[in-house]
Protein backbone atom coordinates (compact mmCIF):
# COMPACT_ATOMS: atom_id res chain seq x y z
CA UNK A 1 0.00 0.00 0.00
CA UNK A 2 1.66 3.55 -1.33
CA UNK A 3 1.47 6.25 1.03
CA UNK A 4 0.07 9.45 -0.03
CA UNK A 5 -0.51 13.00 1.00
CA UNK A 6 -2.69 14.78 -1.51
CA UNK A 7 -5.33 11.74 -1.24
CA UNK A 8 -6.04 9.68 1.84
CA UNK A 9 -8.71 6.94 0.97
CA UNK A 10 -9.46 5.32 3.99
CA UNK A 11 -10.25 8.75 5.53
CA UNK A 12 -12.86 9.19 2.01
CA UNK A 13 -14.58 5.71 2.44
CA UNK A 14 -14.93 6.02 6.35
CA UNK A 15 -16.59 9.58 6.04
CA UNK A 16 -18.73 8.62 3.41
CA UNK A 17 -19.92 5.72 5.46
CA UNK A 18 -19.83 7.74 8.54
CA UNK A 19 -22.45 9.94 6.39
CA UNK A 20 -24.83 6.90 5.76
CA UNK A 21 -25.06 5.67 9.05
CA UNK A 22 -25.75 9.26 10.11
CA UNK A 23 -28.34 9.51 7.15
CA UNK A 24 -29.81 6.09 8.74
CA UNK A 25 -29.42 7.58 12.67
CA UNK A 26 -31.49 10.36 11.98
CA UNK A 27 -34.14 8.38 9.75
CA UNK A 28 -34.51 6.53 13.15
CA UNK A 29 -34.53 9.37 15.48
CA UNK A 30 -37.20 11.15 12.91
CA UNK A 31 -39.42 8.01 13.14
CA UNK A 32 -39.71 7.30 16.71
CA UNK A 33 -40.16 11.14 17.69
CA UNK A 34 -43.27 11.48 15.05
CA UNK A 35 -44.35 7.79 15.57
CA UNK A 36 -44.79 7.41 11.53
CA UNK A 37 -42.82 5.36 9.68
CA UNK A 38 -43.68 7.68 6.32
CA UNK A 39 -41.98 10.80 7.68
CA UNK A 40 -41.68 12.02 3.75
CA UNK A 41 -43.32 10.75 0.77
CA UNK A 42 -39.41 9.57 -0.41
CA UNK A 43 -39.79 6.79 2.59
CA UNK A 44 -43.03 5.49 0.92
CA UNK A 45 -44.42 7.02 -1.90
CA UNK A 46 -46.83 4.69 -2.88
CA UNK A 47 -48.06 3.75 0.57
CA UNK A 48 -48.36 7.33 1.07
CA UNK A 49 -50.66 7.78 -1.35
CA UNK A 50 -53.05 4.58 -0.22
CA UNK A 51 -52.25 6.00 3.55
CA UNK A 52 -54.08 9.47 2.95
CA UNK A 53 -57.14 7.87 0.90
CA UNK A 54 -57.45 5.62 3.95
CA UNK A 55 -57.29 8.71 6.20
CA UNK A 56 -59.77 10.45 4.34
CA UNK A 57 -62.10 7.62 4.48
CA UNK A 58 -61.53 7.38 8.07
CA UNK A 59 -62.69 10.72 8.37
CA UNK A 60 -65.62 10.49 6.15
CA UNK A 61 -66.97 7.12 8.17
CA UNK A 62 -66.44 9.31 11.33
CA UNK A 63 -68.96 12.24 9.80
CA UNK A 64 -71.31 9.19 8.90
CA UNK A 65 -71.59 7.74 12.43
CA UNK A 66 -72.15 11.54 13.48
CA UNK A 67 -75.14 11.54 11.13
CA UNK A 68 -76.48 8.56 11.81
CA UNK A 69 -76.07 9.21 15.72
CA UNK A 70 -78.29 12.10 14.54
CA UNK A 71 -81.03 10.64 12.37
CA UNK A 72 -81.50 8.05 15.52
CA UNK A 73 -81.66 11.57 17.73
CA UNK A 74 -84.40 12.50 14.90
CA UNK A 75 -86.66 9.31 15.76
CA UNK A 76 -86.32 9.53 19.52
CA UNK A 77 -87.93 12.98 19.49
CA UNK A 78 -90.39 11.71 16.96
CA UNK A 79 -91.39 8.71 18.83
CA UNK A 80 -91.84 10.98 22.33
CA UNK A 81 -94.29 12.57 20.09
CA UNK A 82 -96.35 9.41 18.84
CA UNK A 83 -96.13 8.44 23.04
CA UNK A 84 -97.93 11.25 23.89
CA UNK A 85 -99.95 11.78 20.73
CA UNK A 86 -101.07 7.98 22.24
CA UNK A 87 -101.43 9.35 25.57
CA UNK A 88 -104.00 12.07 24.48
CA UNK A 89 -105.77 9.66 23.04
CA UNK A 90 -106.20 7.06 25.32
CA UNK A 91 -107.85 10.24 27.74
CA UNK A 92 -109.55 11.17 24.78
CA UNK A 93 -111.27 7.51 24.73
CA UNK A 94 -111.60 7.57 28.63
CA UNK A 95 -113.24 11.16 28.38
CA UNK A 96 -115.76 9.15 25.44
CA UNK A 97 -116.81 6.70 27.79
CA UNK A 98 -116.83 8.56 31.00
CA UNK A 99 -119.52 11.00 29.19
CA UNK A 100 -121.60 7.88 28.07
CA UNK A 101 -122.92 7.46 32.02
CA UNK A 102 -126.47 8.25 31.60
CA UNK A 103 -125.78 9.87 35.40
CA UNK A 104 -123.76 12.91 34.06
CA UNK A 105 -125.59 15.98 33.41
CA UNK A 106 -125.46 18.62 30.75
CA UNK A 107 -122.93 20.23 32.89
CA UNK A 108 -120.54 17.35 33.27
CA UNK A 109 -120.23 16.62 29.23
CA UNK A 110 -119.68 20.17 28.98
CA UNK A 111 -116.50 19.89 31.53
CA UNK A 112 -115.10 16.79 29.35
CA UNK A 113 -115.65 18.34 26.31
CA UNK A 114 -113.62 21.57 27.90
CA UNK A 115 -110.75 18.83 28.14
CA UNK A 116 -111.46 17.41 24.78
CA UNK A 117 -110.77 20.65 23.49
CA UNK A 118 -107.38 20.89 25.32
CA UNK A 119 -106.18 17.63 24.20
CA UNK A 120 -107.22 18.21 20.68
CA UNK A 121 -105.23 21.38 20.30
CA UNK A 122 -102.14 19.52 22.19
CA UNK A 123 -102.64 16.91 19.43
CA UNK A 124 -102.54 19.22 16.68
CA UNK A 125 -99.46 20.80 18.22
CA UNK A 126 -97.25 18.14 18.69
CA UNK A 127 -98.32 17.21 14.47
CA UNK A 128 -96.11 20.56 14.04
CA UNK A 129 -93.51 19.67 16.34
CA UNK A 130 -89.39 20.14 14.26
CA UNK A 131 -86.09 18.52 15.68
CA UNK A 132 -83.39 21.61 14.55
CA UNK A 133 -85.77 22.76 12.05
CA UNK A 134 -86.71 19.59 10.13
CA UNK A 135 -90.38 18.51 10.96
CA UNK A 136 -90.91 15.49 12.19
CA UNK A 137 -94.26 14.73 10.86
CA UNK A 138 -95.99 15.38 7.89
CA UNK A 139 -99.02 17.01 7.15
CA UNK A 140 -100.18 15.17 3.87
CA UNK A 141 -101.80 11.66 4.42
CA UNK A 142 -99.04 9.79 4.29
CA UNK A 143 -95.54 9.85 5.18
CA UNK A 144 -92.71 11.44 3.37
CA UNK A 145 -89.04 9.72 3.70
CA UNK A 146 -85.65 11.50 4.68
CA UNK A 147 -82.86 9.40 2.69
CA UNK A 148 -80.28 9.00 5.37
CA UNK A 149 -76.12 7.84 4.25
CA UNK A 150 -75.09 4.34 6.03
CA UNK A 151 -71.75 4.32 4.28
CA UNK A 152 -68.74 6.44 3.84
CA UNK A 153 -68.60 6.46 0.11
CA UNK A 154 -72.30 7.27 0.41
CA UNK A 155 -73.41 4.16 -1.60
CA UNK A 156 -75.91 2.98 0.79
CA UNK A 157 -78.82 4.43 2.65
CA UNK A 158 -81.53 3.81 4.73
CA UNK A 159 -85.16 6.26 4.47
CA UNK A 160 -86.65 7.46 7.62
CA UNK A 161 -90.13 8.35 7.86
CA UNK A 162 -91.66 12.21 8.56
CA UNK A 163 -94.70 9.88 9.42
CA UNK A 164 -98.59 11.21 8.64
CA UNK A 165 -99.34 11.54 12.31
CA UNK A 166 -101.76 14.27 11.99
CA UNK A 167 -103.51 12.00 9.08
CA UNK A 168 -103.32 9.40 11.88
CA UNK A 169 -105.29 10.69 14.17
CA UNK A 170 -107.56 12.99 12.13
CA UNK A 171 -110.68 11.47 13.67
CA UNK A 172 -109.87 13.25 17.04
CA UNK A 173 -108.33 17.00 15.53
CA UNK A 174 -111.37 17.37 13.13
CA UNK A 175 -114.24 16.58 16.09
CA UNK A 176 -115.94 19.55 16.93
CA UNK A 177 -116.50 18.10 20.99
CA UNK A 178 -116.97 14.03 21.85
CA UNK A 179 -120.48 13.94 20.80
CA UNK A 180 -118.92 14.13 17.30
CA UNK A 181 -116.39 11.36 17.39
CA UNK A 182 -117.26 7.71 18.43
CA UNK A 183 -115.40 5.61 21.17
CA UNK A 184 -114.41 2.93 17.32
CA UNK A 185 -112.64 6.25 15.78
CA UNK A 186 -110.36 6.94 18.85
CA UNK A 187 -109.77 3.52 19.37
CA UNK A 188 -108.64 3.40 16.08
CA UNK A 189 -106.51 6.24 15.90
CA UNK A 190 -104.86 4.93 18.75
CA UNK A 191 -103.96 1.76 16.62
CA UNK A 192 -102.84 4.43 13.79
CA UNK A 193 -100.22 5.99 16.14
CA UNK A 194 -99.50 2.13 17.81
CA UNK A 195 -98.47 1.41 14.08
CA UNK A 196 -96.87 4.50 13.39
CA UNK A 197 -94.47 4.02 16.61
CA UNK A 198 -94.04 0.23 15.15
CA UNK A 199 -92.42 1.54 12.03
CA UNK A 200 -89.88 4.10 14.31
CA UNK A 201 -88.95 1.22 16.14
CA UNK A 202 -87.84 -0.71 12.79
CA UNK A 203 -86.67 2.42 11.31
CA UNK A 204 -84.46 2.92 14.84
CA UNK A 205 -83.43 -0.43 14.82
CA UNK A 206 -81.78 -0.64 10.88
CA UNK A 207 -79.92 2.28 12.03
CA UNK A 208 -78.35 0.83 15.17
CA UNK A 209 -77.38 -1.98 13.19
CA UNK A 210 -75.69 0.15 10.07
CA UNK A 211 -73.82 2.19 13.09
CA UNK A 212 -72.38 -0.99 14.54
CA UNK A 213 -71.26 -1.67 10.53
CA UNK A 214 -69.86 1.58 10.83
CA UNK A 215 -67.98 0.88 13.66
CA UNK A 216 -66.65 -2.23 12.88
CA UNK A 217 -65.50 -0.50 9.07
CA UNK A 218 -64.14 1.90 10.65
CA UNK A 219 -62.15 -0.08 13.39
CA UNK A 220 -60.27 -1.88 10.37
CA UNK A 221 -59.86 0.63 7.74
CA UNK A 222 -57.65 2.22 10.97
CA UNK A 223 -55.69 -0.44 11.27
CA UNK A 224 -55.29 -1.04 7.67
CA UNK A 225 -54.00 2.77 7.83
CA UNK A 226 -51.89 2.03 10.62
CA UNK A 227 -49.59 -0.94 9.01
CA UNK A 228 -48.67 1.47 6.38
CA UNK A 229 -48.19 4.73 8.35
CA UNK A 230 -46.89 4.00 12.01
CA UNK A 231 -43.55 3.04 13.05
CA UNK A 232 -43.02 -0.44 14.82
CA UNK A 233 -41.40 0.60 17.59
CA UNK A 234 -39.79 -2.49 18.77
CA UNK A 235 -37.93 -2.92 15.05
CA UNK A 236 -36.90 0.91 14.57
CA UNK A 237 -35.41 0.80 18.05
CA UNK A 238 -33.25 -1.45 16.80
CA UNK A 239 -32.70 0.12 13.75
CA UNK A 240 -31.41 3.13 16.18
CA UNK A 241 -29.34 1.37 18.37
CA UNK A 242 -27.79 -0.13 15.17
CA UNK A 243 -26.86 3.30 13.33
CA UNK A 244 -25.77 4.32 16.76
CA UNK A 245 -23.23 2.07 16.93
CA UNK A 246 -22.26 2.61 13.27
CA UNK A 247 -22.19 6.04 13.64
CA UNK A 248 -19.67 5.53 16.80
CA UNK A 249 -17.64 3.96 14.94
CA UNK A 250 -17.55 5.69 11.93
CA UNK A 251 -16.23 8.60 13.15
CA UNK A 252 -13.37 6.90 15.34
CA UNK A 253 -12.47 5.32 11.78
CA UNK A 254 -12.30 8.38 10.19
CA UNK A 255 -10.46 10.04 13.14
CA UNK A 256 -7.69 6.51 11.95
CA UNK A 257 -7.62 6.89 8.68
CA UNK A 258 -7.17 10.87 9.13
CA UNK A 259 -4.00 9.97 11.49
CA UNK A 260 -2.63 7.53 9.02
CA UNK A 261 -1.40 10.28 6.84
CA UNK A 262 0.66 11.15 9.74
CA UNK A 263 2.86 8.54 8.59
CA UNK A 264 4.66 10.09 5.85
CA UNK A 265 5.52 13.24 8.05
CA UNK A 266 7.35 10.42 9.95
CA UNK A 267 9.31 9.27 6.23
CA UNK A 268 10.21 13.08 5.72
CA UNK A 269 12.02 13.53 8.96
Amino acid sequence: MSVTINTNSAATIAKNNLNSSNTLLQKSLNRLSSGLKITSPADDAGGLAVSMKLGAAIKRTGAVSTNLANAQSYLQTQDGGFQTAGKILERMSELKTLAADVTKNSTDIANYDTEFDALKAQLIAISSETFNGVSLFTSGASATTLSVGTTEDGGTTVDINQAALGNAVTAATSATDLADVSLAQLTTAIENVATLRAENGAQSSQLSFASDMLTINKQNLEAANSRIIDVDVATESTQLARASILVQAGSAMLGQANASSAIALQLLS
